[in-house]
């Protein structure tokens, strides 16, 4: 037995082929059974204060002062960062910077070096 995609609108596992298309029964959605082929994932683009994207490995610097939650320590404006990794989430940069140690990052708050 051959698995059928999930609805691309309801996420529903009970779709069918009907002709040359496949239908949802929960939502009534209708959709080309080619078009599941030609799609492809859209690739994430991480993009610093000034627009230029990021990638891992990149070295940035802060452009604003930063309070490090639940500590007394403060990210000065121009320090510089080496190595970022990106990540999923609301602080898309993580990194390690001297004196602080591991965190994450906004990338609205560094520009690319």
């Amino acid at each position: 037995m051959s698995t059928l995609p999930p609805c691309p609108q309801c996420q529903s596992v009970y779709t069918y082929v009907n002709g040359p298309g496949m239908v949802c029964p929960e939502c009534g959605h209708e959709w080309s059974a080619q078009s599941e082929v030609e799609t492809v994932e859209a690739v994430r683009v991480v993009r610093d204060a000034v627009g230029n994207v990021l990638q891992d490995g990149d070295s940035v610097t802060v452009i604003k002062d930063l309070k490090v939650k639940g500590s007394t320590l403060v990210v000065k404006v121009g320090t510089k960062v080496k190595n970022i990794r990106l990540c999923e989430g609301e602080h898309d940069i993580d990194c390690r910077i001297d004196g602080v140690g591991a965190m994450g990052l906004k990338s609205e708050f560094v520009k690319r070096v």
